[in-house]
């Protein structure tokens, strides 16, 4: 069976813990309630494609612990029928995510534990066996056997990534948020053979290394070039950055595209968590049905903002008709 899209990354459970404000050093202050939920980049880019598209064949390539999170994950994928789960190995320990997050703005902080997600690298990931129009690697900077250096290519992840295309396949990718100097180290080798390349202003400053921040605000004028350093670093489709106000990129014309995204009324958001997975996933939807940027950027905007809508990260998802309409309504009423 041909697949669209394979998702292979972090398949992690999330423990969502609210709290009124963060402590100060030394501190403490009480967890008010408990969630638990599926996250990372596997079953969040994942579920929203299989909600946003109910028909398109999917395929989870990852791996998930022996312990009871790991049970928890396959179940919770198992609900989506659109997702093959048979590259889904079991290992270790699940990998989890403390999601600490403040109760009135939807702002949080995550603490990882990295567990059977290591496993992923060059060796376990079914090469020669993937039949699919776009494979999906996601997050990296926290995948360590994909990280790992490679004396050709640079990382695992690019030689992966080389071996995909050379398959005909097209590939996309994406990064983790984290405070580090190791982007310009591990992200460059993957991009030279990434089609999509998809990420938030933060990263894509510190990959590209041009300024797009300033006390918070956002450098607008700075965007165009941030996209021409990723694409100069071997992006060959689209290299796109997301931020709260707009989502921007240069597509495989060299054209530089943007899109507002929506002005959302008050009290909407209840969290923010995979909000950058539901973009991703508007994005490779329309990458795959043939879509321009211009239309692959306004999805993704309305995914995003619709992820929004439920503290958790797919909860809020809906089919492609419904993202669209929900957009038309936002727009008719701000």
């Amino acid at each position: 069976m041909k697949y669209a899209i394979a998702l292979a990354g972090n398949i992690v459970v999330d423990s969502i813990k609210y709290i009124a404000e963060y402590p100060g050093k030394l501190e403490l202050t009480a967890i008010r309630r408990v969630e638990r939920s599926l996250g990372g980049a596997v079953p969040n880019v994942g579920i929203d494609l299989a909600k946003l598209a109910p028909d398109m064949p999917l395929k989870a390539v990852g791996f998930v612990g022996e312990d009871d999170n790991g049970a928890y994950a396959l179940s919770v994928l198992s609900r989506c029928p659109s997702i093959d789960l048979s590259d889904v190995n079991r290992a270790g320990l699940n990998s989890f995510t403390d999601v600490m997050t403040v109760e009135s703005t939807g702002e949080r902080t995550f603490f990882t534990f990295k567990g059977a997600d290591s496993l992923l690298n060059a060796e376990t990931i079914p090469v020669d066996r993937l039949d699919c129009d776009i494979f999906h690697i996601g997050y990296a900077l926290l995948l360590d056997g994909l990280d790992a250096a490679d004396d050709q290519y640079g990382t695992v992840m690019a030689r992966v990534l080389a071996a995909v295309q050379a398959r005909g396949i097209r590939t996309s990718l994406d990064v983790v948020s984290e405070n580090s100097d190791r982007y310009a180290r591990i992200v460059p080798p993957a991009l030279k053979y990434a089609d999509y390349f998809s990420v938030n202003e933060m990263e894509a400053e510190r990959t590209s290394g041009v300024r797009l921040t300033e006390g918070g605000a956002l450098i607008r004028a700075n965007l165009r070039l941030a996209l021409e350093k990723l694409k100069g670093m071997g992006v060959k489709r689209w290299a796109v950055i997301h931020t709260p106000a707009l989502s921007c990129g240069l597509d495989e014309r060299g054209e530089y595209v943007e899109r507002e995204t929506l002005k959302l009324p008050a009290g909407f958001i209840r969290g923010s968590v995979g909000a950058g997975d539901a973009f991703t996933a508007g994005l490779l939807l329309r990458a795959w049905q043939g879509a321009n940027l211009g239309e692959a950027l306004e999805t993704a905007n309305a995914a995003a903002a619709l992820s929004l809508s439920t503290p958790g990260a797919t909860e809020g998802m809906k089919t492609l008709a419904e993202t669209m309409a929900f957009a038309e309504s936002i727009r008719g009423i701000s």
